[in-house]
C-alpha cells in the first residue's frame, strides 16, 4: 500500500503572487503538483508560484515556492539578526521572512536585474508584510559581488545562483562576506559544499566532521551551531539532490 502524500505546510510567510509576464521574466502559478523538499520527502504543493527566466527561445525556472526552495533557505531566514544583507531578490520571500524576525533591525536587498525588482514591486511582496516589517526593507539595484553597505552587516544571506552547485560559489561568498563584513553567513545550498568536502576527505556527516569542514571554509556559517540536527539535514539533502558517486573535480576548501 502506498503512503499518502503530505500537504506541504510551513510557518514561514509565503507571499501571494499572480501570473505576470515581462520582457525576460514570467511568473507562473501551478494549482497543484508533487515535489520533494530539500531534505524532506515528496509532498503535495498547492498554488505554487514560479519565477521563469527566458533566454531567447529557452526558458528555465529561476526560483519557485516549492518545498525545495523554502527548505534550502529557511535556516538563514530563521536565524537572521541585526542588519541583514540579502544578495539576490528572487521572489522576495526570503527577505520578507528575514524582515519579520524581531531580531532583524533592517534588511538591505541587492539585486542586479531591474525587471526582477519590478515584478516584486508589482506583486507588492513587501507591502503584504505588517507595516513595521515592511519598513525594514530597502531594495538596491547593484552587483552582489561588489556591494558594500554603510557599515558592517550582521547577517549575509546569499542566493544569486541557478544551479544547486557551482565550482566558484565558495569564493564568491567569501568575496561578498569581505565586502559586507557580515559576522554571520548563510548561502543557498551551502550544505552541498559541505557534502562534497566530506566525500573528498572520506568523512562521515556527523557534527565533528561538519565542524572541521566549516572551519576550513573560512566563513562564519549559520547552521552548524544553530540547528541541533544539522548534519542529519545535510545528509538528507545530499540523498535527495546528489548522486552518491559524484564529487566535483578539483573541489577544495581552504
Amino acid at each position: 500500500m502506498s503512503t499518502p502524500l503530505t500537504l506541504f505546510q510551513t510557518d514561514l510567510f509565503r507571499p501571494t503572487y499572480r501570473p505576470w509576464k515581462g520582457e525576460r521574466w514570467e511568473l507562473l502559478l501551478a494549482p497543484m503538483l508533487i515535489c520533494k523538499g530539500y531534505w524532506s520527502e515528496a509532498m503535495l504543493v498547492t498554488d505554487m508560484a514560479g519565477l521563469i527566466r527566458r533566454d531567447g527561445p529557452a526558458s528555465r525556472t529561476w526560483m519557485s515556492m516549492t518545498p525545495m526552495e523554502i527548505e534550502s533557505q529557511e535556516i538563514g531566514c530563521r536565524f537572521a539578526a541585526g542588519h541583514t544583507v540579502v544578495m539576490g531578490l528572487g521572489m522576495g520571500w526570503a527577505a520578507a521572512n528575514a524582515a519579520l524576525r524581531p531580531e532583524v533591525t533592517r534588511v538591505t536587498v541587492v539585486e542586479l536585474d531591474p525587471e526582477v525588482i519590478a515584478v516584486n514591486a508589482i506583486m507588492d511582496v513587501f507591502g503584504q508584510l505588517p507595516p513595521e516589517a515592511a519598513a525594514k526593507v530597502t531594495v538596491i539595484q547593484g552587483d552582489a559581488l561588489a556591494h558594500a553597505p554603510d557599515g558592517a552587516a550582521d547577517t549575509l544571506m546569499a542566493d544569486i545562483w541557478q544551479p544547486l552547485y557551482g565550482d566558484d560559489r565558495l569564493e564568491q561568498v567569501r568575496r561578498m562576506r569581505d565586502n559586507t563584513g557580515a559576522s554571520r553567513v548563510y548561502y543557498w545550498a551551502q550544505e552541498m559544499d559541505i557534502v562534497h568536502r566530506a566525500r573528498q576527505l572520506g568523512l562521515p556527516l556527523d557534527a565533528p566532521s561538519v565542524a572541521r569542514i566549516v572551519e576550513g571554509m573560512g566563513l562564519p556559517l549559520i547552521g552548524p551551531a544553530d540547528v541541533a540536527n544539522y548534519p542529519e539535514l545535510i545528509e538528507r539533502a545530499a540523498r535527495n539532490w546528489l548522486r552518491t558517486d559524484w564529487t566535483p573535480p578539483g573541489y577544495a576548501v581552504g
